[in-house]
């Protein structure tokens, strides 16, 4: 066989099926990488969601019997909605990250590797091959940036000449032997302004994140949120994409490529209150197809209650003060006591001594608390 010949046939394959970008790399293990995977395990920068196991995710002998090259895709997505929706006084929206607009990156992802992976075997019946996305146990950066599809740029994500950091990454590992490609040089030379303008100081220095601190992980957590991010969290409800939007590498980029890509603007920049009392059905027919929506409703609603507090919505009282005494969900209940206090007035004020005369959970009643001390 042929293999260069196979590899050019593979490029120009990958071109027809809505591939943006192809690279190749070795299968050779990526040490730098477990380097820095053991540096940030011990200062408990992870994040939590990823493979737990670091062996496997850099090296893909642990996960294919005698793996020769691994294949590199990215797809570009839109850093800007075609049609615009405005949040107003009485109908403030919140927003999910780019990385969330459309259909689940997951599932297209999938798709374009899954014919990737049916072509190949047409040609060679008898390849062995594994794909991943995200979820998967290689650490798509790693691999991206050895297989020259880009740069690791300081703000942790890939950047491409052509599409900035805008891209989805997956892999293919494969006993095939193509011939690697070579990675790119970084380009983010001494621009430091994702590092600087991170809202969280969650990017501990160019290329280092503590995701810990991350508005993009804690707006996944269940939990409440930790009182010194309430601040910092704006209007975003999935995600944050201050440091792509300030990268100088992702000036003017935005590419309308692929038509599951496209925003549904009601659902991208979504209205808040309504969010408020969704029952988990709405919020899987509404929500359920983009990957914003993996962790159920329940962060959503969260993040949306905290947003109203951000913009002082007093048309959002109301909504407030039903979720504060009828919500089965501590956390959900403890959120809006605060946002009560933080929007302020009169009705907030009396629906949290109120809610203070009933209220028996403990974390519920420290969050009312809080609320009432924005009144002192």
């Amino acid at each position: 066989m042929n293999w260069q010949k196979f590899k050019l046939d593979v490029i120009e394959y990958s071109k027809t099926i809505g591939i943006d970008k192809i690279g190749f790399t070795t299968s050779t293990t990526f040490d730098e990488m477990k380097i820095r995977l053991l540096h940030q395990q011990r200062l408990q920068y992870h994040s939590g969601f990823e493979e737990p196991d670091i062996d496997k995710r850099v090296d893909p002998s642990l996960l294919m019997d005698e793996p020769r090259s691994i294949i590199s895709i990215a797809l570009a997505y839109p850093s800007k909605m075609k049609v615009r929706v405005v949040s107003k006084k009485g109908e403030r929206r919140g927003i999910f990250c780019r990385a969330s607009w459309g259909t689940d990156y997951h599932v297209i992802l999938r798709d374009r590797l899954k014919k990737l992976e049916k072509y190949i075997l047409s040609r060679i019946p008898n390849a062995t091959l594994k794909s991943m996305v995200d979820t998967g146990e290689l650490v798509d950066r790693a691999v991206a940036q050895r297989a020259g599809i880009g740069w690791s740029g300081k703000n942790c994500s890939i950047i491409t000449p052509e599409f900035g950091s805008y891209v989805y990454l997956g892999e293919m590992i494969t006993n095939i032997p193509f011939e690697p490609d070579t990675p790119m040089e970084d380009l983010c030379g001494t621009c430091n302004k994702c590092v600087d303008i991170c809202p969280t100081g969650a990017l501990v220095q160019g290329g280092q994140l503590n995701a810990q601190k991350c508005i993009a992980f804690l707006t996944q957590t269940k939990g409440f949120l930790p009182d010194e991010f309430r601040g910092k969290l704006g209007n975003r409800i999935y995600g944050c994409d201050t440091c792509q939007t300030v990268c100088p590498k992702n000036k003017g980029m935005d590419y309308h490529l692929h038509v599951e890509m496209e925003p549904d603007p009601e659902i991208a920049k979504p209205l808040l209150k309504p969010l408020l009392r969704m029952s988990n059905r709405e919020f899987k027919e509404k929500f359920g197809h983009i990957s914003g929506s993996w962790r159920g409703k329940k962060p959503i609603q969260r993040n949306a209650i905290i947003a109203l507090a951000h913009y002082k919505d007093d048309t959002a009282i109301d909504e407030l003060k039903f979720v504060l005494i009828d919500d089965p969900r501590p956390v959900i209940r403890g959120t809006a006591a605060w946002a009560l206090g933080k929007i302020g007035g009169n009705s907030a004020k009396d629906a949290l001594l109120k809610a203070q005369r009933s209220e028996k959970d403990e974390s519920v009643q420290l969050e009312i608390e809080k609320g009432l001390g924005f009144f002192k």
